[in-house]
């Protein structure tokens, strides 16, 4: 890593050797297992005579149509796997970035399955000499195919799902219906058992490619059964968390404490965050994801929410007793990451409430810097300045709206470097709204801060 700058202060500060060593491991790890299993995919499908007994136009169409089938199936199973909550990929990539190849994968998926479409009829049509619109037909209706009305089900539901990710879409939608709507993947992915397993021409053939099939989807749901299911009801009877207080911190805004038992052993840190449903009978079939909003002590947990929604608008009508399951902790937004010495924060709106769990902890020459419209938009200002004063560091609210002549210049790079001019020495936090996170990381980018440096949060799922 390149020093920036001379003197102790700038010296890098290096991340835990062990932390360190573990992490390459399980990255290397991750790699052997995603690669290793494609790579079988395609040697089954090349035994399977998909290339040396390929004759024709048709055939060639049909055997693309299968491979692009396999895969379609493997990066399936592969978006359970990522938002599995498995706590050791979660450790190694953090719950935005899984997010973010959960979407990019999901796209791929969908290309692959409208792939396997287009080549299967296709490939059909020229095998059968039959038109486009009448292969169709036939493959639907005359039950020769079998498999294809589960297929054809299974595709309009990753469309939909597909759909409903656009952000346009989701941005119109609650977050339950889109929640819901994600749950029909998994539909989905069992209808393409159906479609693959018992009827897919090589699989139906080759017993060790089928079994090897199965081994997949078995492994699948069992990650599913594991971290989606067992692991959030073991925790609720071990930790037995209950709503302990809701306290208003302003407008809109409420502070939830939880308390329960033995907390110290889910080894949260400030940052972090789970995901919560409260067990009422309003919200218990809903979980949403919420940051702590003051450093765990292994007696209770906080978070802030401010109404930006149905379900978040409700938050404040808890009663105190209240079961909550928790799933988590998640997220990389922690002191462990950190290589300076000296670091920056910068919160936006609700986005303070990790930062301000991260201020009850962080050590060493911290500046926080807080962006809000109007000054009493600052929720939690006054703990904000209470930490600051106790424990030395400099709190900067920078309130105004960059619509406005006088608030364009608000935290762009010379902004940024008047209030912290040694910024490219330290390690910078951002947590926010998704469009102000994304600006505000390319300000401090310009502003000489390396990648590397710079650590992110988007309140958004």
């Amino acid at each position: 890593m390149a020093e920036i700058g001379l003197g102790s202060e700038a010296c890098p500060r290096p991340v835990s050797l062990p932390v360190a060593r573990q992490r390459r491991a399980l990255a290397a790890a991750a790699w052997v297992i995603l690669l290793g299993n494609t790579a079988v995919i395609v040697w089954l499908w090349w035994h399977g005579g998909n290339v040396t007994g390929v004759h024709g136009a048709g055939e060639a169409l049909t055997s693309v149509a299968r491979i692009t089938g396999l895969l379609a199936a493997y990066t399936a199973l592969l978006q359970v796997v990522l938002l599995a909550r498995m706590p050791w990929l979660e450790r190694l990539a953090g719950f935005d970035r899984l997010t973010a190849w959960h979407r990019l994968n999901g796209w791929a998926c969908l290309l692959l399955v409208l792939a396997h479409v287009l080549f299967s009829v296709w490939g059909y049509a020229l095998v059968d000499h039959y038109s486009l619109p009448r292969e169709v037909g036939a493959l639907l209706g005359n039950g020769l195919y079998p498999g294809m009305i589960t297929a054809t089900v299974g595709t309009g539901l990753m469309i939909a799902v597909a759909v409903t990710s656009a952000v346009i879409v989701k941005r119109r939608l609650s977050y339950e219906a889109w929640y819901a709507v994600h749950l029909a993947a998994y539909a989905g992915i069992a209808l393409a058992w159906f479609h693959q397993i018992p009827t897919g021409n090589e699989l139906v053939l080759d017993r060790a490619a089928a079994d090897y099939w199965r081994a997949l989807y078995a492994a699948a749901l069992a990650v599913v059964v594991v971290f989606r299911l067992g692991r959030p009801i073991l925790n609720a009877l071990r930790y037995r968390l209950r709503v302990a207080e809701v306290v208003p911190e302003g407008a809109g805004v409420v502070s939830v404490r939880m308390t329960g038992r033995t907390l110290e052993r889910l080894a949260a840190r400030p940052g972090q965050f789970f995901l919560w449903r409260f067990l009422d009978r309003h919200r218990w079939w809903s979980a949403h994801p919420f940051s702590l909003s003051a450093a765990p002590d292994g007696r209770s947990l906080r978070i802030t929410v401010k109404a930006a929604g149905d379900f978040t608008s409700r938050i404040g009508s808890l009663s105190p007793g209240t079961r909550v399951v928790a799933e988590g902790p998640l997220g990389l937004f922690t002191d462990e990451v950190r290589r300076r010495d000296k670091a920056l924060l910068i919160a936006g709106g609700i986005g303070v409430t990790p930062v301000r769990a991260l201020a009850e902890r962080i050590d060493g020459d911290i500046v926080i810097v807080y962006r809000v419209l109007r000054e009493d938009d600052a929720v939690l200002r006054g703990e904000l300045e209470s930490l600051s004063a106790r424990r030395g560091m400099r709190l900067e609210v920078v309130a105004g709206d960059h619509a406005t002549s006088e608030g364009r210049r608000l935290l762009s790079p010379s902004h940024l470097l008047d209030l912290v001019p040694d910024v490219a020495d330290r390690d910078v936090y951002v947590c926010g709204p998704p469009g102000m996170t994304a600006a505000i990381e390319q300000s401090v980018r310009r502003a000489g801060v390396p990648r590397r440096q710079i650590h992110a949060e988007r309140f958004a799922l």
